[in-house]
């Protein structure tokens, strides 16, 4: 039987992130400028924006697990995953791998788009409509 990874210390979490964070920030301002030159040489290279979008998203994915291991070494709750198999960091709504609903998440559709919805949601995030809430379903 494989021996279990011990959970690093929640300061080793907190350093990481805080340094994931500044190279997040740097490659936002990096992009953003990458963006503005292709705009003034009228060169367009959608490849590399990819690149750099992809680099982001990586990155955001890693502070996710972070913000996941943090709250787990604070709580010590057992770690929920989705059917993917994917962490859930508490509180979401929906995997940030592959968009399932997040178990014991309530989850309604947008009235105007069909799409799905936290229940809590005020807007709908793909058409801007008001969601539908709790006392406005049951008619009160």
């Amino acid at each position: 039987m494989a021996k279990r990874a011990k959970l690093p210390p929640p300061g080793a979490l907190r350093r990481e992130r805080k340094a994931l964070l500044q190279v997040r920030d740097q490659r936002l301002r990096d992009l953003g400028g990458l963006l503005l030159e292709m705009y003034r040489q009228d060169r367009f290279r959608e490849e590399l924006v990819h690149e750099r979008c992809a680099e982001l998203i990586d990155l955001d994915a890693r502070l996710d697990e972070l913000d996941w291991l943090l709250e787990y070494a604070r709580r010590r709750t057992p770690p929920v995953r989705c059917a993917c198999g994917a962490p859930l960091v508490p509180g979401v709504h929906f995997c940030q791998h592959c968009g399932r609903p997040a178990p014991d998440a309530p989850v309604v559709a947008c009235a105007a788009c069909g799409h799905a919805l936290p229940a809590d949601a005020v807007f709908c995030a793909q058409c801007g409509a008001t969601a539908a809430t709790p006392s406005s379903v049951d008619g009160g």
